[in-house]
């Protein structure tokens, strides 16, 4: 049996990519162990589907950049410890690491260097995401520093893998050789994102419910949302918004609500387990990705697209680069980023438009079946059996 150790700066098994990964290889008859966060009411040690899951003692507070820069260290020294002591009772055959931060690929080292075969699992590029987070420019010490550590993480690994395109562009921009790096969507897993045959969208029931979920943060514009519903609100009158997440913006989130009046719009459920996600995503109208544009948001293909149209739900997205690698105007309902007026007018345009939307949200639909994850789990697997196979005959 193949034996893989996987390490994620998160928690689990709430963070989709890890998780759909994980039970891809475990459902390929691999061994899985998986090194993460521990949340305040998790388990130290437990299996879930299968994967063998070992938290470490660190909780996420999104709190500043040195709290950050603690919080990964920390993590990296105690994932390099109980990686490395695993591996010397288990001998791993592969390490497959989740960034951010892109270094935490170095707790990997005893395994690499007694023959481990590195996974390095680029959810998304450092330096544009901490452009976009903290509003500094490419030219910042800063972000040479992180450019600098992806170079070397990438080296480091023997295959990487990534989200979309135009990551896949970046990296390579970047120096990542073409051969080494492959795509694996994030694809939601149909059997948690089940739509029912009656899920149909564009019939109006009593109310007409929009959601959101996700990271609540500035960039992800929940802002800009709020500030469209309050421009629809008398045009729609049943407009339900359901938020659901938790992020370093929901202070000021909350209270936005409340000084444009839409408490009794906006329902506020805060952080949810993925099967909560999509019983909810089940019973909406709508769900909106209301990103902002920035250096990494441009380049982004969120997973909620794919999530809305598995279940057979409209969406509607910014128009932004890493969605139209994928998506055009016939597919998907667009919006400007960062444009309240311009996303209320495509929310009124849904409500208004039933027969129209069902027909965007077929061919949207055509899109994502594409890139369903049973078509991306097998190439996944088949990445990792390429990598395997002969270590694998020698059992």
């Amino acid at each position: 049996m193949i034996r893989i150790a996987s390490v994620v700066f998160s928690y689990y098994p709430s963070d989709p990519r890890p998780r759909r990964e994980a039970e891809a290889l475990v459902e390929a008859g691999m061994s899985v162990d998986i090194f993460c966060l521990k949340g305040s009411n998790e388990l130290p040690e437990e299996k879930v589907n299968g994967v063998h899951v070992f938290r470490l003692p660190i909780i996420r507070t999104r709190s500043g950049k040195l709290r950050y820069l603690w919080e990964y260290g920390w993590f990296i020294l105690l994932a390099f410890y109980k990686l490395s002591m695993h591996h010397i009772t288990k001998r791993y055959h592969a390490v497959h690491v989740h960034n951010m931060p892109d270094a935490l690929v170095f707790c990997s080292l005893l395994p690499r260097v007694s023959g481990a075969k590195i996974i390095l699992d680029l959810h998304d590029p450092m330096p544009e995401v901490y452009m976009t987070k903290y509003s500094i420019q490419a030219s910042h010490p800063a972000i040479w520093l992180l450019r600098f550590l992806e170079r070397w993480s990438i080296k480091f690994a023997n295959v990487v893998l990534t989200p979309n395109i135009d990551f896949r562009n970046l990296f390579i921009a970047r120096g990542c050789p073409e051969w080494k790096i492959h795509i694996v969507m994030n694809s939601p897993q149909e059997r948690i994102f089940k739509a029912h045959s009656d899920n149909v969208s564009g019939i109006h029931k009593k109310d007409f419910i929009i959601m959101y979920h996700g990271v609540i943060t500035e960039r992800h514009g929940i802002d800009t949302a709020l500030d469209a519903i309050s421009l629809i609100e008398k045009e729609i009158s049943n407009l339900i918004f359901k938020v659901y997440g938790d992020g370093d913006y929901v202070k000021q989130f909350l209270k936005k609500v409340e000084e444009l009046n839409l408490k009794n719009i906006v329902h506020y459920h805060g952080h949810q387990p993925l099967e909560i996600i999509a019983g909810a995503i089940q019973k909406v109208d709508l769900g909106i990705v209301s990103n902002k544009m920035s250096p990494f948001t441009n380049l982004n293909l969120p997973t909620r697209i794919f999530e809305y149209l598995c279940m057979k739900k409209p969406v509607i997205a910014p128009r932004t680069n890493g969605i139209l690698d994928y998506f055009d105007e016939n597919s998907l309902y667009f919006f400007e980023p960062g444009d309240p007026q311009n996303l209320a007018e495509r929310i009124v345009e849904v409500y208004q438009n039933p027969m129209r939307c069902q027909e965007i949200l077929k061919r949207g639909i055509k899109i994502y079946q594409q890139y369903q994850w049973e078509k991306e789990q097998k190439h996944f697997i088949h990445i990792i059996n390429n990598l395997w196979k002969l270590e694998a005959a020698k059992e």
